[in-house]
């Protein structure tokens, strides 16, 4: 929402004060903390000695500050402007994380204010032992190939704004819009997101978010494609192995009751062997089968299954 606000003012100004422009050319700055920041502020026209210039921050979750006017007599401060005929350049002495942010010139052309597009200041290290980077990409859509895929960098649990870059295939493009979100705990979590053309993200071209946290230590970059090869070859495996995933858990399931209760299917359980008696003769074990008294049982039985009399 600050950034939406940023940017309408500076459409505000452009409109109002179409013959004055003020420029920030410095994207972006590393300093160590105690340094000394300079942030140069350009303009078309003259800037009348500075005395119409004002400084403000902003920074990250938070609204933008009036920090500093550029009067000539207010120079002896943490805050001075060095004043040419075309520029304004703020100084920032003894430099501390707490002033890391977006730093914005503006310029009171007649009632109004005109801003300039802004420049990130980074004091020391922003990367903390909870800081860790996430790509979120759109979800693939078949075959669709028209609109926009937009993209998203997050980058989690830092205490200071960070340099976000992104690149396609090795070709650098143009920075995302951040939006930021701040913990309880002062921590930030910074979401850049950039919007491709649907054909190109479909492409199979490599994507890459690179994320800076510091003027010294290395950048982490975390890249991604459009899995299009992958996810058309895939899909023709699918089919034949859900159908024999399918055929495997009937044929699994069908041994099963055969073995636990076979007369769900329709089957008698096995006949069990007839009982035997056993005699023991000068230490020797001898069985007797008695096979009469299983065909007498069976004979008995079968007149009452059908449900006849049986004669006693």
């Amino acid at each position: 929402m600050n950034m939406i606000f940023a940017e309408y003012l500076l459409l505000s100004s452009l409109v109002l004060g179409v013959q004055l422009f003020l420029h920030q050319t410095q994207r972006i700055q590393f300093v160590e903390v105690s340094d000394t920041a300079k942030i140069q502020c350009s303009s078309t026209e003259n800037l009348e000695g500075g005395s119409n210039m004002f400084w403000y921050l902003r920074r990250e979750g938070e609204k933008p500050t009036f920090i500093k006017r550029c009067l000539d007599d207010q120079n002896v401060s943490k805050f001075a402007c060095k004043h040419e005929t075309h520029s304004s350049t703020l100084e920032i002495n003894n430099v501390q994380k707490t002033e890391s942010g977006i730093y914005y010139c503006a310029y009171r052309y007649s009632s109004y204010l005109i801003f300039g597009n802004g420049s990130t200041l980074i004091v020391g290290d922003s990367y903390t032992k909870s800081s860790w980077v996430m790509l979120l990409v759109p979800f693939p859509h078949g075959s669709q190939v028209t609109g926009t895929a937009n993209l998203a960098c997050v980058i989690h649990g830092v205490s200071s704004p960070v340099h976000v870059s992104w690149s396609v295939s090795g070709e650098l493009q143009e920075q995302g819009l951040t939006h930021s979100l701040k913990a309880k705990d002062g921590s930030l979590t910074l979401i850049n997101h950039i919007s491709v053309p649907m054909d190109t993200w479909t492409s199979g071209k490599n994507f890459t978010c690179e994320v800076k946290f510091n003027s010294s230590g290395n950048s982490v970059k975390t890249s991604t494609r459009y899995p299009a090869a992958p996810a058309r070859e895939c899909s023709h495996y699918i089919v034949p192995l859900a159908a024999g995933a399918g055929l495997l858990l009937l044929v699994v399931s069908l041994s099963l009751v055969w073995t636990l209760c076979p007369s769900a299917l329709g089957f008698q359980p096995r006949v069990s062997a007839p009982p035997a008696s056993e005699e023991n003769q000068d230490g020797i074990l001898y069985s007797h089968l008695d096979f009469d008294s299983r065909n007498r049982n069976r004979r008995t039985m079968q007149p009452l299954a059908r449900g006849k009399r049986v004669k006693a």
